[in-house]
């Protein structure tokens, strides 16, 4: 079988069904990535990497609505350049899987109309989403917001019109699509896969940080950690509950993980990061030696963010109803002790009192005071962690669980009886969007645009 993975950061999502299809010399195996500054591999384990240079940068000035739109229309064209040449050289994919938010893959049916296209479904924006008002300190922008988050699904609705097969990797997610599925698609829920074998606790584990401070299991260690430290991942709540908290425990250290660039949110408005404005603000309120007990890490390698979470006496998973961070999966495969976030879709994966603590997201003094008592509990940080490995490993374990999930949804793809794959609970959809009313839903768009350009 051809296959060809569409991801501009390659391999994200796919890297091991990807490598295991690769492996098999029935296969054969290519990836369209984004080109980059310096040169793009040529292959991955056995994967050839294709570069899709961009034929120019986005516009200025440009409406910002449309700013994410233009970009992924760039990269289409790049991935449609790419996959011509392929052509020419005879490459023809049987199957095409891709993450569709980039918007690489939007006209890949043109060039090969007989290739089965399977999606991951990562999320569909809605009103009640990231962008549009869940944390009351930061409002949706405007009434037009529903506006711009339709225009930001447009590559959502553009693919649904011509995959042949989707999953999500949790329940909560593949939901999200509701509104843009027909009553004959669905969306097959296939967790992010864990190596549990790899990813096990180590008691033994010992850190040594700034080349002087040695910590291990004997230590109180409180871990947070996100790709990028925001608000939509919790960042404030867990900053402002540590106050409390490094009093409550006077021998804790707190070891937050992440970077301080990009993020799925905006940066505050006076153009700091929002570590740099929290900081600020809770800083003052330490005696210096408490705020000696808070390090920051920064943005680490996986094997060293793995070296955190085996080290972790309790770890703080908390996010807006968000994408489900794959850092909670690994956290509960080393066997953390977890307090969560009460939100879809981390309370798919938390069960309160089994497998972690959930609480109310924006209760930071219940925070301080939940891991204050379960730091005080040791019996109880083993039940809870023991409890979040063996949900992990029967529910995410990457070869015994998710990888076998997904090679068959791969091979029902390839076969078109897509009928046959797990279909995601979904609450009942209305009709799928057609083209006409594609034309009609874009006409009223600009129509707002017209409206909301000075």
């Amino acid at each position: 079988m051809k296959i060809l993975f569409v991801h501009p950061y390659f391999p994200g999502p796919f890297a091991a069904l990807a490598a295991h299809l690769a492996a098999d010399a029935a296969h054969t195996v290519l990836a369209l990535v984004a080109a980059q500054p310096e040169p793009v591999a040529t292959s991955w384990q056995g994967v050839t990497l294709v570069a899709c240079p961009t034929p120019r940068t986005a516009a200025t000035p440009l409406h910002p609505w449309l700013q994410d739109l233009e970009r992924q229309t760039l990269r289409a064209e790049a991935a449609c350049q790419a996959a011509l040449q392929l052509q020419a050289q005879g490459f023809a994919p049987d199957v095409i899987i891709a993450h569709p938010a980039w918007g690489d893959s939007l006209f890949l049916k043109e060039i090969w109309p007989q290739a089965k296209l399977g999606l991951y479904a990562e999320l569909f924006y809605r009103p009640e989403s990231i962008a549009a008002g869940f944390d009351p300190e930061f409002p949706a922008p405007g009434p037009l917001t529903g506006a711009a988050l339709r225009l930001k699904n447009l590559p959502h609705w553009l693919h649904w019109q011509e995959m042949d097969a989707a999953f999500s990797p949790t329940q909560w997610q593949a939901d999200s699509f509701s509104a843009a599925l027909s009553p004959q698609q669905h969306i097959s829920v296939i967790r992010d896969g864990i190596d549990t074998q790899a990813l096990a606790p180590k008691p033994d584990i010992s850190l040594t940080l700034n080349e002087r401070l040695v910590l291990s299991r004997a230590q109180e260690v409180v871990t947070f950690a996100s790709r990028t430290l925001e608000p939509c991942r919790g960042f404030h709540i867990f900053m402002r509950c540590l106050p409390q908290l490094l009093r409550l425990r006077p021998q804790a250290h707190i070891l937050i993980a992440g970077g301080s660039d990009g993020g799925y949110g905006p940066r505050p408005d006076n153009g700091q990061s929002w570590r740099e404005l929290l900081v600020q603000a809770l800083q003052p309120r330490l005696a210096p030696e408490d705020w000696a007990r808070v390090r920051f890490v920064g943005r680490v390698p996986h094997a060293s963010l793995v070296g955190l979470l085996q080290l972790s006496s309790v770890h703080v998973y908390w996010s807006y109803p968000f994408v489900l961070g794959r850092s909670l999966l690994e956290a509960m495969s080393v066997g953390c002790a977890i307090v969560g976030s009460d939100t879809a879709p981390v309370r798919e994966v938390l069960q309160h009192g089994h497998n972690g603590l959930l609480l109310d997201f924006f209760d930071s003094a219940a925070l301080a005071h939940t891991v204050a008592d379960l730091l005080a509990n040791s019996a109880q940080r083993q039940r809870l962690g023991a409890q979040a490995r063996q949900w992990v490993q029967t529910h995410a374990d990457l070869h015994q669980v998710t990888l076998p999930q997904q090679l068959q949804w791969v091979q029902t793809l390839a076969a078109g009886a897509t009928e046959t794959a797990t279909p995601a609970t979904t609450p009942p959809a209305p009709p799928a969007l057609l083209p006409a009313s594609l034309r009609q839903a874009l006409a009223e768009l600009r129509a707002l645009l017209q409206d909301a350009t000075p």
